[in-house]
């Protein structure tokens, strides 16, 4: 079981607009180099940047914002409509140096509290998505990354995962694999469909396809990034169009 510390940060949250209440958790990584330096950027309200919780490599987590309050971690964001992503969401901070500081694995006693506080969200609120930063703002964000384990925490009831069946390979394969239709597939999932394709191909890669950053093919859509597609879409209740 994880050890949960209370912050005594001054106010560094707000209101949620109009009492939206939250239907998203947002993972996300600090990108410092410390722990302690992350804790006291989030907890200075004069940085205009805080989260909800923030867990230490050891698994240990803080407390810094009230989930019924608007915390600053989404910035200029964008998923199935809706823009203020703050308003509607809880935001995670997982202490990670970031791509920019040596990027490398999320520990598995990290990865336990996360996997506990996503649950706990769960039983707290109606939790539509768990989403990356990369997801909801992929031209500016590559948070958590593509070390995430996110195949792991949807196993464990946290997020979405795909898993195809026969008539999604079937459907994919009817779908003709160019930039039209996949961009198509990314808009209905939730990806912004004004952001660079680039951007939110890499985005999904990250998320559902991290194997592809291996082989150096993050960049590129073939048969394997639609059937994803598609099955991600059924997943949440839709029928893929096309």
């Amino acid at each position: 079981m994880f050890l949960k510390k209370k912050s005594k940060s001054p106010l560094n949250h707000e209101d949620r607009a109009d009492g939206v209440e939250p239907s998203i958790i947002i993972m996300h990584y600090t990108g410092m180099e410390t722990m302690l330096a992350a804790r006291e950027r989030l907890s200075d309200p004069e940085s205009k940047v805080s989260a909800h919780y923030l867990v230490d490599t050891d698994g240990t987590l803080y407390d810094l914002v009230p989930e019924d309050k608007r915390a600053w971690h989404a910035g200029l964001s964008y998923w199935h409509g809706e823009t203020d992503i703050n308003s509607c969401s809880i935001g995670i901070e997982i202490v990670n140096p970031g791509h920019e500081f040596g990027y490398k694995p999320f520990p598995s006693a990290q990865m336990q509290t996360v996997m506990e506080l996503g649950r706990a969200i769960k039983t707290r609120h109606d939790i539509k998505y768990v989403l990356g930063h990369s997801d909801i703002a992929p031209e500016r964000k590559k948070d958590p990354g593509e070390l995430f384990p996110w195949e792991w925490l949807a196993g464990q009831g946290v997020g979405m995962w795909p898993r195809p069946m026969a008539e999604d390979i079937k459907m994919a394969e009817e779908i003709a694999c160019n930039d039209y239709q996949v961009e198509r597939l990314f808009t209905q999932l939730g990806y912004n469909p004004m952001a660079a394709y680039m951007d939110v191909l890499t985005a999904f890669h990250r998320h559902y396809a991290p194997e592809k950053f291996e082989k150096g093919e993050e960049e590129k859509a073939d048969m394997e990034t639609v059937i994803r597609l598609v099955a991600l879409i059924r997943q949440s209740g839709e029928t893929p169009a096309f």
